[in-house]
């Protein structure tokens, strides 16, 4: 909802009524993920989107009945069929789309403060009514729904301050956050809905090389705040990466206090010198960071990798370094390389395969309708 914000604050300030429906659930080729959000005014303005276009005519008047009679619904729109649906997807997807009355506060302030900066990311916490869609692919009768509950709010530690969260809705509540995406779940015997607003996410790049100025840009256009440390003030230039937020000059194992290096961070070290490249291997996994690549060949892996674990590296730490860096896409120019660095840490973060779509695609085809 964060790329709402503007029209939100606006509508607000012109003192507009108005609520939403947000995807919760998708099934096979849903043209919008979960969390996807779409406004609707009292004064029949909309923005944003929940289906590409496909229902969003339904799912305003959803939106409209909700704003009449109070209460939250869960619609599932999927294929269009005579005896199911009556409002389809034409990808053949299907969506289980929330609909509210109002956009809850605690969403518009997360959604506020994290893009802003001025807070860690945080999860809203929504039970869904009882008589939404269960988790199980196939038509759907909308019930009558029920009155807005107060979400819950968890931050990304995993703490709440309503201090009533059950213990593995917190636990997915810090997953998606770690994700940057949104899910419905089943726990004590109910669905919620979590609503991820993750703080924007981070890359740090060791080394200031032809690669890393490409990695940046890439990093950049993807939405990732970016950091570039070198010890040689004569590559770590600003004319050499224009793009990048923060530009440092130091060793990269001394400044991390300094940026707060954590868990929440990509690091790519590239700079093939071992007085570099091993501290600021060693320092990224003991912070426990997201993700950890180094450059080298496969001898230079082997050698850095002896030389970790006599540093006192565990074997599970070194299981975590992705090294040599990237996917297999080919490619050896700097650019191509950059590119197969920002896809492994892309997949790193959502959980993907690497592989081909096609692949993908003509795998689930052997599994039944509606399986995960």
């Amino acid at each position: 909802m964060k790329e709402l914000l503007e029209t939100l604050e606006a509508w607000q300030r012109e003192g507009v009524g108005f609520g939403r429906a947000v995807v919760v659930r998708t099934f096979g080729s849903a043209p919008r993920p979960e969390g996807a959000v779409l406004l609707v005014a009292d004064d029949g303005r909309i923005a944003g989107s929940v289906s590409g276009g496909c229902v969003e005519g339904a799912a305003a008047e959803e939106v409209g009945r909700a704003r009449r009679d109070g209460r939250s619904r869960v619609i599932r729109y999927g294929i269009s069929d005579e005896q199911a649906w009556d409002v389809g997807l034409a990808c053949g997807g299907t969506i289980d789309v929330l609909v509210e009355p109002e956009v809850p506060a605690p969403a518009i302030a997360a959604a506020r403060d994290t893009a802003s900066g001025r807070s860690g990311g945080r999860a809203i916490v929504t039970r869904l009514p009882a008589d939404a869609p269960p988790p199980v692919f196939g038509p759907h009768q909308p019930g009558a729904g029920e009155p807005p509950i107060d979400p819950l709010v968890v931050a990304d530690d995993g703490s709440s301050p309503d201090g009533k969260v059950d213990d593995a809705v917190s636990r997915a509540a810090v997953d998606v956050l770690n994700r940057g995406s949104s899910r419905t779940i089943e726990a004590a015997g109910e669905q919620w809905f979590l609503e991820a607003y993750p703080v924007r996410p981070r890359l740090v790049v060791v080394g200031a090389v032809e690669v890393g100025r490409t990695l940046v840009r890439l990093a950049r256009d993807l939405g990732y705040e970016t950091v570039v440390v070198d010890g040689r003030s004569a590559f770590a230039t600003p004319e050499r990466f224009p793009d990048v937020d923060r530009l440092i000059v130091a060793w990269p194992d001394e400044i991390a206090d300094e940026i707060g290096l954590g868990p929440a961070d990509a690091v790519a070290v590239l700079t093939h010198d071992v007085k570099f490249d091993e501290p600021a291997i060693v320092e990224a996994l003991r912070r426990g960071c997201r993700y950890v690549g180094a450059v080298g060949s496969k001898k230079t892996q082997a050698e850095r990798r002896a030389r970790l674990r006599e540093a006192g590296v565990s074997d599970a730490d070194l299981e975590r370094l992705h090294g040599p860096i990237g996917l297999d896409l080919g490619g050896r120019s700097p650019a191509e390389t950059a590119l197969a660095i920002l896809a492994e840490i892309v997949a790193e973060r959502y959980d993907g395969s690497g592989r081909s779509l096609v692949t993908v695609a003509r795998a689930a085809a052997t599994q039944p309708v509606g399986a995960a």
